[in-house]
């Protein structure tokens, strides 16, 4: 299995470490050949040496295994328009504590987020969870399960069993959105948690378009 190498590999690297900072997440995901935005990570004290090879407008992220929220620390900065303000948004959030470096990404388009988690349950094994993500997860929680690994059937089949899953074809006259691009990252995500080396991942949220997606937030945790 692919991805059980590209894990393998990742956790091998950092042999003895359980949390990955975004930008190492986004960085498998994207060897897996997930979307994930072009970014770049600059540890705490790095600067900008001219202008980063990204298109504005740019979000700006604190980055720490110690911090669990980003928001909930002010850690965020989005629709960064200019270079100006690109460096006063890396020195702010690089003053927040027990921040190690920051990640600048290019934006995303809005899009319907979804979100797309795996944990390893002491009973079941591998699992995997889909539901609407962003606030939608919190409030509704209108989410589904299915133990890994999955079939694209089974994909479809998890994608179905969520109330919300009548946004897909369309809202309002809406264009339907990339169904097909969806059950490839659901299976994607249950062969990383069939592998038996991650505890948890957790893509929230992830953006789905008309044509593709774009996974905006990603973290991950090796098993103990």
């Amino acid at each position: 299995m692919r991805e059980a190498e590209i894990i393998r590999d990742c956790i091998g690297r950092d042999r003895g470490r359980k949390v990955f900072l975004e930008h190492e997440v986004k960085g498998l995901l994207a060897e897996m050949g997930l979307p994930v935005p072009r970014g770049t990570f600059l540890r705490k004290g790095e600067t900008l040496s001219g202008k980063p090879d990204l298109a504005y407008p740019l979000a700006v992220k604190v980055s720490s295994e110690k911090i669990a929220s980003k928001t909930d620390v002010g850690g965020v900065k989005i629709g960064i328009g200019s270079e100006e303000e690109l460096r006063l948004a890396v020195q702010e959030l690089s003053r927040i504590e027990h921040a190690e470096g920051v990640l600048v990404e290019e934006m995303a388009p809005p899009g319907l987020e979804v979100i797309i988690g795996g944990i390893t349950d002491s009973q079941f094994g591998p699992v995997v969870m889909f539901g609407l993500g962003g606030v939608f997860v919190e409030v509704f929680k209108d989410v589904s399960f299915g133990l890994a690994p999955l079939t694209p059937d089974d994909a479809r089949w998890v994608i179905s069993q969520i109330k919300g899953h009548v946004l897909l074809g369309g809202y309002r006259g809406g264009p339907p959105l990339d169904k097909d691009r969806l059950t490839e990252m659901i299976v994607s995500v249950s062969e990383v948690m069939a592998t038996g080396l991650v505890g948890e991942i957790d893509l929230n949220p992830v953006a789905l378009y008309a044509d593709g997606a774009m996974i905006l937030d990603a973290k991950m945790q090796t098993r103990a």
